[in-house]
Parts: C-alpha cells; structure tokens; sequence
C-alpha cells in the first residue's frame, strides 16, 4: 500500500526544489540546534514560501532542526536550508547546537532534544 492509498497525499513538489537547488546554508545548523519563531515570524505576510509559514508555525513552540524535518516530512538538508533562510529573515532565531572549543554540549539541551524526538 502506498502513502497516496493510506490517505496521505505525497508532494509533487521535489525536495530540491523548496530551496532552489540549494543543499547547504551559509549557517551551520547541527540537529540539535534549537529553532524558535520570533515575533516577526508571527506575522504570517512575511512568508517567501509555503514551508516557511509551516516552520513558523511548528517553531511557535521550541524543536530541534531534527524535529522540524521529521515533522515536515523532508530530507534534513531541506529543512536546514530553509531554517536557515528564515533565520536570515529574522522569522525564527537558533539557539544552541554548537559547542566552542570543543566543549561538551549543553546536556539540558541534549534531554530536551531527546524528549522531543520522543514525542514523534
């Protein structure tokens, strides 16, 4: 049985093609980096693309880079991309993810992330 005949409907609209080809961000955001919508990306009239205003929407409440792909359904690479366009636009903000110094990550982050997986 495929996803179109359990009810799902597939895109037709390849991966690729949400960010004009593009498979990497001037920004580098690991999958636990932590992405939240900002006042601005509240504002739905300020959305380039339909995936952007999906992001806004599932960030209203703070996920991790490997939650926003998971629950949009799209190749990680895609969703970084586009968190990082909008994170460029000032929509959502990252917090998070990267360590200094080769530091060890933020464990609090590290359950927070774990717990959100959890919850798919």
């Amino acid at each position: 049985m495929t996803a179109t005949e359990e009810g799902h409907h597939a895109s037709i609209v390849r991966p690729y093609a949400r960010t004009g080809g593009r498979t990497r961000s001037d920004l580098e955001l690991p999958l636990e980096a932590l992405i939240v919508t900002t006042s601005a990306g509240r504002s739905y009239d300020r959305y380039s693309q339909p995936e952007h205003r999906d992001i806004a929407i599932l960030c209203r409440e703070v996920r991790s880079v490997a939650e926003v792909a998971a629950l949009m359904v799209v190749p990680l690479g895609v969703a970084r991309v586009l968190i990082a366009d909008m994170a460029g636009m000032g929509l959502v903000t990252v917090h998070g993810g990267a360590s200094k110094d080769n530091e060890a990550p933020d464990l609090a982050l590290l359950e927070r992330v774990l717990s959100g997986l959890r919850r798919l």
